[in-house]
């Protein structure tokens, strides 16, 4: 195949250099799957799905430098769905799956890397175990190695709705991704590849004269690819995550002087604000001790003492997110979360959907799971007195069994 010009761009820090690399296929528009945006960018238990896939991956190979295929059209959408990963970089791939994966491997040269894995974005359940099988037979001296699932079912083949004949299933597989590769082997393979768009790189690897070994799949490493699945996917991750944490916080602030309250991350414009050694968020600072408590993790002033001026001022996202992280290390799922607002003005109605949308932000879930309410003390108390807002909020964390919280 013969150069082409490629636009990448290195979104995230590269840190170590490892003697395997990984290219994650996600140029696709994914047309079969009927979403709105391509498939790999639609939301699975509140994250992408390239996320997912990405995460599945760096369980098995931390170090390993990934390279993402996207779409020209799709920066902005791979910018989030990437976010906060290392040793990644992202390259526009072309119109068809062998030029995306040409252009994953034209990215890695100056890495030359011994071995390459080359895997869908829209596999998120690909197991460390198989990376693990896999990565044994390439050590043994495999040039590639590709996973398969024997063919069980009877085989048919139909022309306009009828059977023609039964296909003979002895010897077939129904093949998977991560496919490995001597990185320098199949480089020169997709080099000298014609553009028949061959499905899979063991077809240009086969093309090219190479032997390629078969290692057991995974029947739970099946691809993203129709409206079914999606449903499918979610179910599987909620099941992964059966330990299920429902964690409660509060907060109340006083009022002072000034021009604004920041109430879930949204300025609301009022004749006063609230005091506090941050921005004063109370629905953020509510929401943050429901997370960490449902982890038992302590609570805001264990990661963020007031007594350390490096946080005076701080906007409250700043600690939301920092409780996402904790249950993402976890491997956990923010599965729902409630913010109740207790005042008697501003008044919060108006502003209740941004609020949704701002935490949903900050979360990386979908706003679906995302409710923000009101209430007022009927004029009793300090909230009822005017002096101030306070903050209830439950948050529901689903982790895997097993994981230790402290």
């Amino acid at each position: 195949m013969p150069d082409k010009k490629q636009k990448s761009q290195t979104l995230f820090s590269h840190e170590k250099r490892t003697n395997m690399a990984y290219i994650i296929v996600a140029a696709g528009k994914g047309q079969r799957a009927g979403t709105v945006v391509p498939k790999q960018y639609c939301l699975i238990a509140g994250k992408m799905l390239l996320t997912h896939t990405v995460k599945a991956l760096r369980q098995a190979n931390p170090d390993a430098l990934f390279v993402v295929v996207i779409n020209e059209d799709d920066h902005d959408l791979a910018t989030k769905a990437l976010a906060g990963a290392k040793n990644i970089i992202t390259v526009t791939g072309g119109a068809t799956r062998q030029e995306s994966v040409y252009a994953g491997l034209t990215a890695l040269k100056a890495e030359a890397p011994e071995f390459v894995f080359v895997h869908d974005a829209a596999r998120p359940f690909v197991s460390s175990v198989l990376i693990v099988n896999i990565e044994s037979d390439l050590q043994k001296g495999a040039d590639a190695v590709i996973p398969a699932l024997a063919i069980t079912d009877t085989l048919k083949r139909a022309t306009n709705g009828m059977i023609t004949d039964t296909i003979d299933r002895a010897g077939l597989y129904a093949v998977q991704t991560p496919q490995a590769f001597n990185y320098s082997k199949l480089l020169s393979a997709h080099e000298t590849a014609p553009h028949n768009d061959f499905t899979d790189d063991a077809a240009v690897f086969e093309y090219a004269g190479g032997t390629i070994h078969i290692c057991a799949g995974d029947e739970g490493n099946f691809k993203v690819t129709h409206p079914a699945d999606f449903a499918k996917a979610e179910a599987q991750m909620m099941l992964a995550c059966s330990d299920i944490r429902v964690g409660h916080g509060f907060d109340v602030h006083a009022f002072e002087t000034g021009d604004h309250v920041t109430l879930c991350g949204v300025d609301v414009p009022f004749t006063k604000k609230l005091k506090g050694h941050s921005d004063a968020d109370v629905g953020l600072h509510a929401l943050t001790d429901a997370i960490l408590s449902a982890i038992a993790a302590g609570d805001i002033g264990t990661h963020f003492p007031p007594s350390d001026e490096k946080w005076r001022g701080v906007e409250s996202h700043v600690f939301l997110a920092h409780a996402a992280q904790l249950v993402a290390k976890k491997q956990g799922i923010v599965s729902h979360i409630t913010v109740l607002l207790i005042c008697e003005q501003p008044k919060i109605g108006p502003h209740v959907q941004a609020m949704r949308q701002a935490i949903a932000g900050i979360l990386s879930i979908s706003i679906d799971r995302v409710s923000v309410q009101a209430t007022t003390t009927e004029k009793l108390g300090f909230t009822g007195r005017k002096e101030g807002i306070a903050a209830e909020a439950t948050a529901t964390i689903r982790l895997p069994f097993g994981v230790p919280y402290e």
